[in-house]
């Protein structure tokens, strides 16, 4: 576990570093928000750039993983589909190759020739990056094998917000609503047999940015939970005020307005914040920027939370299904899963958090929640 723990801080690295490549080198920025208008709508590698993006990034880490831990292979799951359609209507599929080289003259057949985009991708993919500094210690009663285990890969999360790229300065000791702070690579991993998540790794690759060549710099969290087991990068946080205080609840600015009241009732106008991005707004949590995060419709997926739902374990807390928490009765909540899909569900639906989520710190603050957000109450 250890060594599967630095290997997938070391991939996300990685990964970060694609995001960034891709919005600070003119080739690639410029496919990647340029104005979808005209011819430009039936090539499909301009129109989905955003998605090769996230497929390099979910490949290479697809590729890494794979490649160290073998038993894996074919449990590694991730948002993105690897086939393409380049402009002469050829199908691409996308994977990382044995060299540089090979990479780059395979992105160039999904980029319609553009050799220099192509370079640009291909040398981010395979440049390793400097090595992450971990204490493993605290794992070593774990005895879970990689034959075990799956992983769940979201390679840029909050992806509408990487494209906008707004750099809004977030303020210290508060959440960023909006902008390139939201967007993460999200890396879970989770028990085959019964869905429990066991190890996350979160990259913000854009989390603070040289003020004298004005370049972004990343920074990342981990956490492992299992059997005992608590180990994160993140220190637990103090529990949230009690006495008359509500809890302070991150939403989705698209919740319902029933759910906001309820809500409202509980916390109060000033503890109730909105913010971008599902694995964001975890993350919130996670660092003691809010007491839970609260959604009521099925619009995040299992690569959305698998990873922080894991860190928020090792901290005491998790993410629970709301609908089924709120049917349950029992004051406490259920777990989510990660190993089986929806049946009767198509495509991506599959693998979707149908009930809705809470993601809590506090055992406590969740039943507040809970019994706020009961229909009766």
């Amino acid at each position: 576990m250890a060594d599967l723990l630095r290997l997938l801080l070391r991939v996300a690295e990685k990964a970060a570093t694609v995001a960034r490549v891709c919005r600070q080198e003119a080739p690639l920025f410029q496919l990647l928000v340029q104005e979808k208008t005209g011819d430009d709508k039936n090539k499909k590698f301009v129109q989905d750039f955003k998605t090769l993006a996230d497929v390099v990034i979910q490949e290479l880490i697809r590729h890494d993983v794979g490649a160290q831990f073998p038993e894996m292979v074919g449990f590694i799951h991730g948002e993105e589909s690897n086939k393409f359609e380049n402009g002469l209507g050829e199908s691409v599929t996308v994977t990382v190759c044995s060299t540089e080289e090979r990479t780059a003259q395979l992105l160039a057949s999904v980029l319609d020739g553009d050799t220099a985009a192509a370079a640009l991708l291909a040398g981010a993919i395979h440049r390793d990056p400097a090595s992450i500094q971990v204490d493993t210690e605290g794992l070593a009663p774990l005895q879970l094998s990689p034959s075990e285990l799956a992983i769940w890969i979201d390679p840029i999360d909050a992806t509408s917000q990487y494209i906008e790229g707004r750099e809004e300065a977030p303020q210290r000791d508060h959440l960023s609503p909006s902008g390139l702070h939201c967007a993460l690579v999200l890396i879970g991993v989770y028990l085959r047999s019964t869905g429990e998540p066991v190890m996350g790794v979160i990259n913000q690759p854009f989390n603070s940015k040289e003020p004298v060549c004005g370049r972004w710099r990343g920074t990342h969290y981990w956490g492992v939970s299992h059997g005992g087991v608590n180990v994160c990068s993140v220190s637990r946080p103090d529990p949230g005020p009690g006495g008359e205080l509500g809890p302070t609840v991150v939403l989705s600015s698209s919740e319902k307005e029933a759910v906001k009241r309820s809500l409202l009732r509980l916390c109060g106008s000033e503890r109730l914040m909105y913010a971008s991005g599902a694995g964001y707004k975890v993350l919130c949590v996670i660092l003691g920027l809010a007491d839970a995060y609260v959604l009521s419709e099925g619009s995040t997926f299992k690569w959305d939370s698998c990873a922080p739902h894991a860190l928020l374990r090792a901290l005491g807390g998790g993410v629970v299904d709301l609908s089924r928490s709120l049917e349950s009765g029992c004051g406490a909540g259920v777990e989510l899963t990660y190993h089986q899909p929806l049946c009767g569900g198509k495509g991506a639906e599959r693998w979707a958090n149908h009930g809705g989520l809470v993601a809590y710190r506090d055992a406590a603050q969740l039943q507040r929640i809970l019994a706020a957000l009961k229909p009766s109450s």
